[in-house]
C-alpha cells in the first residue's frame, strides 16, 4: 500500500539555502522550489501551497502560475503594492491569503523620495548636465526648509517619508490617507480633504497604492489645485497620475515633477515625459537597493514559519472568496 504524500511545495524567488531560519524541508511538511519567473516551472503548480511572487518581473510573470495553483493557501508579494497580481486573483481557490511586503521597502523608498525632492528643488539635474558640458551653472535655488509638504498615502511608507523629513525644518507636513485618523505626529486627513490641502503644499508626495479609487487620482483637477511652482513627487505607481494632464502642467512651467514611476512603464524612447521641462525621472528604483534583500529574506522566513506552525500571517491585504 503506497503512503499518501502529505508534503506541500513553497515556491521561492530566492534559493532556500540563501534564506536563514526557514523551517527544515521535509520535516516541516514543506518542500522548497526555486522559481524566479523563468520559462519552466520548478514543479507542478497544483502542489504549491505557498507562492512568493518573483520581484519586479511584471504582472504577466507574476500571475502565470496562478491558474494552476489549485492548492495554494498563501500568495506573498515582495512589493508594497499588489496590483501586479490582482489580475490573477479570480483564478484562485477560496480562502487564499494575499500578503504584501510591508516592512521591506519603507527605508529604501523613503530615501529615494527625499533624494528626488532635494535633487529637484536644488537643481541637481542641471548641475549634472552642466558638468557634462563643462559649464559652471551657479544660481539661487529653492530649499526644502520652510516648505509645506503633503504626503498622499500615509501608510508605512508615507510614515517613513515623514520620519526622514523631520530634520529638514519643513514648515508643515500634512498627511492624507483613505480615511481620517489621528497619529502621534498629528491628524491624517481623508482623501476628500485633498481639494483644500493641495493649494497649500509646496511639495506633494504620492505614496498611495494603486487601486480603482487611486487610478488617475492626480488628474487635471488635482494638478490644477496645486500651487504655482509646486513639486509633484510620485513614488507610488505610474497610473496614480494622469500622464497627459501632467504633461500639460509641466510643459506650461507651472509645476515640476519627480517621478520614480511612470505610465506607461518602462517609459518608451521618444515619450514626451523624457524631455518635459522640470521633470526628473528615475527608473522605478524606490525599493531596489541593498536594503531590499535582507528585509525580503526576513519576511519570507517569518511568513513561512507562521504558515508551517498554523499561525496567523502578517500583511494580509485580502482573502479570496
Amino acid at each position: 500500500m503506497r503512503c499518501e504524500d502529505t508534503t506541500a511545495d513553497v515556491w521561492l524567488p530566492i534559493p532556500a539555502d540563501e534564506i536563514e531560519d526557514l523551517p527544515e524541508p521535509g520535516g516541516s511538511g514543506l518542500n522548497y522550489r526555486f522559481w524566479d519567473g523563468g520559462p519552466e516551472f520548478p514543479a507542478d503548480p497544483a502542489r504549491c501551497a505557498f507562492y512568493v511572487v518573483p520581484y519586479m518581473k511584471g504582472s504577466e510573470i507574476a500571475v502565470r502560475p496562478l491558474s494552476g495553483m489549485t492548492s495554494v493557501r498563501v500568495v506573498q508579494t515582495l512589493s508594497a503594492g499588489i496590483d501586479h497580481v490582482t489580475p490573477g486573483i479570480g483564478s484562485l481557490p477560496p480562502g487564499v491569503a494575499l500578503c504584501n511586503a510591508k516592512g521591506v521597502h519603507e527605508a529604501s523608498t523613503a530615501e529615494l523620495t527625499l533624494a528626488l525632492i532635494l535633487a529637484s528643488l536644488r537643481g541637481i539635474p542641471g548641475f549634472v548636465r552642466g558638468q557634462d558640458a563643462e559649464e559652471w551653472r551657479a544660481g539661487f535655488y529653492p530649499a526644502l526648509a520652510d516648505k509645506s509638504v503633503l504626503i498622499v498615502g500615509y501608510g508605512s511608507i508615507g510614515a517613513a517619508i515623514e520620519d526622514r523629513l523631520a530634520p529638514f525644518e519643513c514648515a508643515r507636513v500634512a498627511r492624507v490617507a483613505r480615511s481620517a485618523r489621528t497619529t502621534g505626529r498629528g491628524p491624517v486627513h481623508a482623501l476628500s480633504d485633498l481639494p483644500a490641502l493641495l493649494p497649500e503644499a509646496d511639495v506633494v508626495v504620492l505614496s498611495t497604492p494603486l487601486t480603482p479609487a487611486t487610478r488617475h487620482l492626480a488628474d487635471a483637477g488635482f494638478l490644477a489645485r496645486m500651487k504655482d511652482g509646486a513639486l509633484l513627487v510620485n513614488v507610488a505607481r505610474g497610473p496614480v497620475v494622469d500622464t497627459n494632464a501632467l504633461l500639460k502642467e509641466v510643459e506650461s512651467g507651472r509645476i515640476t515633477a519627480a517621478l520614480d514611476v511612470t505610465d506607461p512603464e518602462p517609459l518608451p524612447a521618444g515619450h514626451p515625459l523624457w524631455h518635459a521641462p522640470g521633470v526628473l525621472i528615475s527608473p522605478h528604483v524606490g525599493g531596489s537597493t541593498s536594503a531590499f534583500m535582507p528585509r525580503a529574506k526576513w519576511l519570507i522566513a517569518a511568513q513561512v514559519r507562521r504558515f508551517a506552525a498554523g499561525e496567523d500571517l502578517v500583511n494580509v491585504l485580502l482573502t479570496t472568496d
